[in-house]
């Protein structure tokens, strides 16, 4: 392998990068639908040529993928090499979630890259799609109790052969979609993005040689790997636990138990899941890909300055007992995916607060809030389909007060603004703003959650949630307090007062009429540190600034004047 000297590493790595987020902008430019153009819940990378471990990963796409798009493209080729057919031009695509992870919302694009007749490299591009199917228009279903009712299953199969289009590939994906405009907006979207990939690849590799690259890629690897190993062997050595949970799987209303012991030993870490529930009826489950990916991003924030490449997992032995929740296989439901890994990350930060303090931070508010409505257009006919994601507050950490309604710890994506979603779809928003008292007390108190009140302005419509932490409070750290729960209110033709789900958090087909409104109250973020200890100067501009209310102050921080 060629020995490079440190600048001429420098540069290859910010090329690498600045071709994976040249992909990622092309994405978000093209795109049809708002959950990537506007929330940018997609991603990017390059891959190696036999193991299909991340090389290389864009900036701005989401970091669960970084994990997770490895095993999708290691099942690519292990499909290539079963069916002994792979050719220069051929790009495969899919969405199973239990070999590639995540859910079926997420496909797949997987393109390998010739040169001199031979694989150097593969690259992907992975993007939630609007609609794929399935019971629940948004296909985030909190009452599946298989995959068949999220959407359809496609798996690996050639898009492009020797890189001629499969157009009847693309048609039996859009029959499967109520929204086929928006479909096919987001593949060709996709397309795109490989195709620039590919030719930013090949103008590096002529320009550096081939060997250049290939020892830049595997120098970035191994330096990642070392960084870590420096960084874990700074960690006093013991073992470090957690237990959370999850408020329901959406068909049985009883909690279920996650568990977390971390075990630190000079510069190796492992994370050990046993104890946790068993695989569930509902689509909390999660696949034992997706639960590595987690993994990484709990990492990457706990250790954030350690490159984004699979060099990072090397010295990081994660335990998953068979047949638990986090290890879900065919054909199990994994729509809810979300939950559960803001839950895993949620673990590391509780069992790390006592390894490394200035490391860790109260809990986020650990839900998206899948929320769908939909319906048809009363002058046209025309189905429309809204689905989107609603911020929450991050935890206090050991510097700062938690950000204000944030966005998940899982993703750089952000939350698709109000303009955006009251232009596309018949739904206006009577609120949206910060929510009081939301975030848990601590000397740095968590961030706040938000009130969003969604008015529907068609005829009628169908509304679904799928929530979570709405009994199970965002937990603060090293005496931080917990945050406030999740709550959604609907409203019910012919009451007065407002209905929350039985599930807490989760329902199905909640029907609507025009003027009725639904409210959604998301949790804060949790404390960190004693409430105690936090500064009146603090207090008081919290209460000035409204953030929180004077009986708050009072019971969590106490005499304060």
């Amino acid at each position: 392998m060629t020995t490079l000297d440190p600048v001429t590493l420098a540069v290859l790595n910010g090329r690498l990068e600045q071709i994976v987020d040249e992909m990622d902008a092309t994405l978000f430019r093209s795109a049809f639908n708002p959950i990537i153009a506007e929330a940018h819940d997609a991603s990017h990378g390059i891959y190696h040529r036999s193991t299909g471990e991340t090389l290389a990963q864009g900036k701005s796409g989401l970091p669960i993928f970084v994990g997770a798009m490895a095993f999708a493209v290691k099942t690519v080729i292990e499909k290539a090499a079963s069916d002994n057919d792979l050719a220069d031009g051929d790009v495969y695509i899919f969405n199973d979630p239990w070999d590639g992870g995540t859910h079926l919302s997420d496909f797949r694009l997987v393109q390998p890259i010739y040169r001199n007749n031979k694989v150097f490299c593969w690259i992907a591009s992975v993007g939630h799609w609007h609609d794929v199917g399935g019971a629940v228009p948004g296909n985030y279903n909190p009452a599946a109790t298989e995959a068949f009712q999220e959407g359809f299953v496609c798996p690996p199969v050639k898009l492009f052969r020797k890189g001629e289009y499969q157009r009847d590939i693309q048609a039996m994906l859009e029959a499967n979609s109520r929204l086929p405009l928006s479909l096919y907006g987001d593949l060709n979207a996709q397309i795109n993005a490989l195709n620039l990939g590919a030719q930013r690849l090949h103008a590096i590799l002529d320009e550096y040689g081939d060997d250049i690259i290939d020892g830049a890629m595997m120098a970035l690897k191994d330096r990642a790997e070392m960084l870590m190993r420096r960084e874990i062997a700074r960690l006093p050595d013991g073992v470090f636990a957690a237990i959370d949970y999850m408020d329901n799987d959406g068909v049985v209303d009883e909690a279920l138990k996650l568990c977390l012991k971390i075990t630190v030993n000079g510069d190796t870490m492992k994370l050990d899941f046993s104890g946790s529930a068993s695989s569930c009826l509902g689509p909390i489950n999660i696949s034992k890909a997706t639960t590595h990916a987690a993994c990484y991003v709990a990492m990457k924030h706990v250790f954030d300055e350690i490159p984004a490449n699979a060099g990072a997992m090397v010295p990081i032995e994660v335990i998953i007992p068979e047949g638990s929740v986090l290890a879900a296989t065919s054909p199990k439901p994994v729509g809810g995916y979300t939950e559960t890994i803001l839950r895993l990350i949620d673990l590391v930060f509780q069992a790390i607060a006592e390894a490394a303090p200035q490391r860790t931070n109260g809990c986020a508010y650990g839900t998206i809030n899948a929320l769908s409505i939909a319906g048809r257009r009363t002058k046209t006919g025309a189905p429309w389909v809204m689905f989107s994601f609603f911020g929450g507050g991050h935890g206090g950490s050991f510097d700062e007060d938690g950000l204000q309604h944030g966005n998940a710890p899982i993703s750089t994506a952000t939350i698709p603004p109000l303009e955006i979603l009251e232009a596309a779809y018949p739904i206006v928003f009577r609120q949206w703003a910060l929510r009081p008292d939301s975030g848990g007390p601590g000397k740095h108190r968590g961030g706040l959650g938000a009130i969003y009140e969604i008015e529907l302005l068609e005829e009628s419509a169908h509304a679904f949630l799928f929530g979570e932490r709405a009994r199970t409070s965002p937990p603060g750290v090293l005496g931080g307090k917990a945050a406030a729960p999740n709550r959604f209110f609907y409203d019910v033709e012919g009451a007065e007062d407002r209905n929350i789900p039985p599930m807490a958090s989760k329902i199905v087909g909640i029907p609507l009429k025009r003027g009725m409104r639904l409210r959604l109250e998301t949790p804060g973020g949790g404390g960190y540190g004693d409430p105690k200890q936090r500064s009146r100067q603090a207090i008081s501009a919290d209460l000035n600034a409204g953030y929180i209310s004077f009986d708050a102050a009072i019971q969590d921080y106490g005499d304060f004047s």
